[in-house]
């Protein structure tokens, strides 16, 4: 543009500097903004958050806040928008420090902190487990008519749990969140994993009973702290129950949770309820993969119920799924330990026409156990 005589404006520098940005060429950008005002113009608020969303979301904060600074000091008026973006910078480098002096560098150039810049610095203080300065905020908040919402409490909420204040968390939730109808899922569920975390599994579940006597629905989530936690306690039949709750919601778990569950209860002698969830899996339309027979046919195998392991290795096999080198060894080990060492050598040639080899220690008990059987 200069060589056709027409000096590049604000407007242009602005679409350069966002660019750049977004070609994440940063030193570019800072170059392209200090010939800007170099050059004696004024970049509006536009500019600003080009260069500073820019810069701040590829981690140049201090570089955001170097450039910046200055004009906003020469009498530049930017929008909130600056500010958060800075803010948030500051918060995810881990100077909260930074990102407080900030928030009153901004009240006194008159732009006032909305719901977004408290949140963000709740949200650091709150993961960082910083009780008392999330309290502070949240006073602060009220104090300025920035009314906190779902996630300001929750986040609060958050923050006592990690504090292993689950009772206070609790307190809070009847008497400040619950009247201001600032309730959801969300917040039950925070609760129930600090609960069920400090082994109080039932009141956990006394929660999850309450959420849905209030009309919250639960989710997966839900779902998954429960069972995962009751599971860890061994209350299988409770196990169970959440199982039919969910399917009676229509939330249906994925093969991943189900194998999990069964897999579970496999290693803690639960076979039966296992190959019963394993049942409901495939009746709700969910079809087993490998890891998925492998987690039952080793539970089998562990019962020393080979016969039904044997029983999944030709049913997964007639669904067209085909057995892998680890559910050639759950079997083969398991008819081994059961002496039915003739079906053992039969699942062995399948594996080897397969391609695949036992190890070592397994074809040399199958060989020892042969020999011993046919010197006897």
């Amino acid at each position: 543009m200069p060589s056709e005589g027409r000096e590049p404006d604000v407007v242009s520098y602005t679409i350069i500097v966002d660019a750049l940005c977004k070609a994440q060429r940063y030193d570019e950008a800072a170059r392209v903004w200090r010939g800007l005002t170099g050059k004696g113009l004024s970049p509006d608020f536009k500019a600003c958050v080009a260069l500073v969303v820019g810069l701040c979301g590829g981690g140049r904060v201090d570089l955001a806040y170097e450039l910046v600074v200055g004009v906003i000091k020469g009498g530049v008026k930017v929008n909130i928008l600056v500010y958060n973006a800075l803010i948030d910078g500051f918060c995810r480098m881990g100077r909260v420090d930074k990102a407080m002096k900030i928030k009153a560098f901004m009240s006194r150039n008159g732009c006032v902190p909305d719901l977004v810049t408290y949140n963000t610095l709740l949200n650091y203080c709150c993961d960082e487990g910083m009780l008392d300065e999330a309290l502070r905020l949240v006073e602060t908040m009220e104090r300025s008519g920035v009314e906190p919402d779902f996630y300001s409490y929750n986040e609060l909420l958050k923050c006592f749990c990690k504090a292993n204040m689950v009772d206070r968390a609790y307190l809070m939730l009847v008497e400040r969140m619950q009247t201001k109808g600032m309730c959801d899922v969300v917040s039950y569920n925070t609760l129930i994993t600090a609960f069920c975390k400090v082994r109080r599994t039932r009141r956990g579940y006394e929660l999850f009973e309450e959420m849905c006597g209030k009309g919250i629905r639960p989710d997966m989530v839900t779902f998954n702290i429960l069972i995962d936690a009751f599971l860890r306690e061994g209350s299988i039949q409770v196990v169970k129950k959440l199982l039919d709750e969910m399917t009676r919601l229509g939330i249906l778990p994925d093969r991943i949770f189900y194998t999990a569950v069964v897999d579970h209860l496999c290693k803690t002698g639960k076979v039966d309820t296992a190959d019963s969830v394993f049942r409901d899996m495939v009746e709700n339309g969910v079809n087993p993969d490998v890891i998925s027979y492998n987690a039952l046919v080793n539970g089998f195998c562990k019962a020393s119920r080979v016969m039904d392991a044997m029983r999944l290795y030709d049913e997964m096999q007639r669904n067209g799924l085909y057995p892998d080198e680890v559910t050639f060894k759950l079997i083969v080990g398991g008819l081994i330990r059961g002496k039915k060492l003739s079906l053992a050598c039969r699942v062995w040639d399948q594996m080897m026409e397969k391609g695949l080899t036992l190890d070592k220690h397994l074809s040399e008990t199958l060989v020892n156990a042969i020999q011993s059987r046919d010197g006897a």
